[in-house]
């Protein structure tokens, strides 16, 4: 049971921006467990969780796990520098670059820190977002417009 929640801890704090303790035990109650305050505190302990800087503040994260901070500068520069056109089908956004540019234009994306973008994935001049849910996409796409 204890191994399991813990996997469950990870999916979660890889999927969602969780800043705090009783945002965690919030999830784990959806997600079907009863948990004490407690216990998150211990397995956050025990997994070893870090708090790191966002935008937003701080959010849980694997102390391995890389920390790329770019300012709002650097993503609007990288934007600017390469971003052709963006277009959006249900919850997904494309974003066509200059040749070469898709991956930086994904890793910007990737670490701007915006929850509702569970990934994004960039070939040579293409970089497809995923947004969950679909009705963030249009203040997404506002957002990304914007930087342009």
């Amino acid at each position: 049971m204890k191994s399991r929640r813990r996997r469950v801890i990870l999916e979660i704090i890889a999927s969602k921006r969780i800043s705090t303790q009783e945002e965690l035990r919030d999830e784990l109650i959806r997600a079907g467990y009863k948990i004490t305050q407690a216990t998150v505190s211990r397995d956050i302990k025990d997994l070893q969780l870090v708090k790191v800087p966002d935008p937003h503040g701080y959010h849980y994260a694997l102390p391995d796990q890389p920390v790329v901070n770019y300012s709002q500068n650097r993503l609007q520069r990288v934007f600017q520098d390469s971003v052709v056109r963006v277009d959006y089908s249900e919850n997904i956004i494309v974003v066509k670059t200059l040749p070469g540019a898709a991956q930086p234009v994904a890793s910007v994306l990737d670490a701007w820190g915006k929850p509702e973008i569970l990934g994004s994935v960039g070939g040579d001049d293409t970089v497809m977002v995923v947004v969950k849910p679909k009705e963030a996409v249009n203040d997404i796409m506002e957002e990304i417009l914007a930087l342009l």
